[in-house]
């Protein structure tokens, strides 16, 4: 079987000399592809940089809406050239979250709205973080798709089913990461069994968001495997069948 671990964060901020051996187990537990997402310029480019050295790993560029008060001058200009360049396979992490509160709203709006129009220039895969902002975050992507073709990723999806459904509308792919796992998680595995299959992506978001067993240990991408055993048999699909399927999915999705 193989896996594809859409969404992780391997920067060497994160995991420095310890990367190889993180790849090393990911490719050891099936997890032979992989998409590095960044979250500010550095680390975008650190995620190219490792894309470009490691066959199976993809990169994404953004600025996460959590970061955007804090952009530097320029800061922008280099994910424009980094997504301009070839080296990234999607646009992102981007999006909205009303949960914390490091961000202006606006000022988030404005980064999101920047990210989707540069996807759609690029025809790129966009990376959408949500938290507590589903349903603004669905109407500033209903706007943008009004201008044209848009191909998002919401990541770690804690959505309800309506909110699932409305997605997929919208040509949406979904996500599911470690919270999909935990035994307190019953209802986001109701709404994950009712995602159509060729919509549905597997994700750690490492080093966070383990899955069970691992809950509170550092994540990597090698866990994918655990959410993907959760969610086939949730949706009562062989391990085999789900994992070639989600593992399309994302090879189409990025295009690698």
């Amino acid at each position: 079987m193989d896996f594809f671990d859409s969404h992780c964060h391997l920067d060497p901020m994160r995991f420095g000399a310890e990367l190889p051996d993180v790849l090393a187990r990911a490719r050891a537990a099936g997890v032979t592809r992989m998409t590095v997402i960044g979250t500010r310029a550095a680390d975008s480019e650190a995620a190219a940089e490792l894309a470009g050295r490691e066959p199976g790993v993809v990169a994404a560029a953004g600025i996460h809406p959590n970061d955007v008060a804090e952009a530097e001058p320029g800061e922008w200009d280099r994910i424009e050239r980094l997504a301009v360049s070839g080296r990234v396979a999607a646009v992102g992490e981007t999006g909205l979250d009303w949960y914390r509160t490091t961000a202006p709203p606006e000022l988030q709006r404005e980064f999101f709205d920047r990210h989707l129009r540069l996807a759609q220039r690029l025809s790129l895969p966009v990376v959408i973080h949500t938290r507590e902002s589903i349903r603004d975050t669905l109407d500033m992507l209903r706007e943008a798709i009004a201008r044209g073709p848009l191909q998002p990723v919401l990541h770690a999806f804690t959505g309800t089913a309506d909110e699932a459904d409305e997605a997929v509308e919208l040509g949406c792919h979904l996500g599911f990461a470690g919270m999909v796992t935990f035994r307190s998680s019953a209802a986001l595995r109701e709404v994950a069994k009712g995602v159509p299959l060729d919509r549905l992506l597997i994700e750690t978001d490492s080093p966070f968001l383990a899955p069970e067993p691992l809950r509170g240990k550092r994540n990597e991408p090698a866990n994918v495997v655990h959410t993907a055993r959760c969610l086939a048999l949730a949706r009562d699909e062989s391990l085999d069948a789900f994992a070639a399927a989600t593992t399309a999915n994302a090879r189409r999705v990025f295009s690698c």
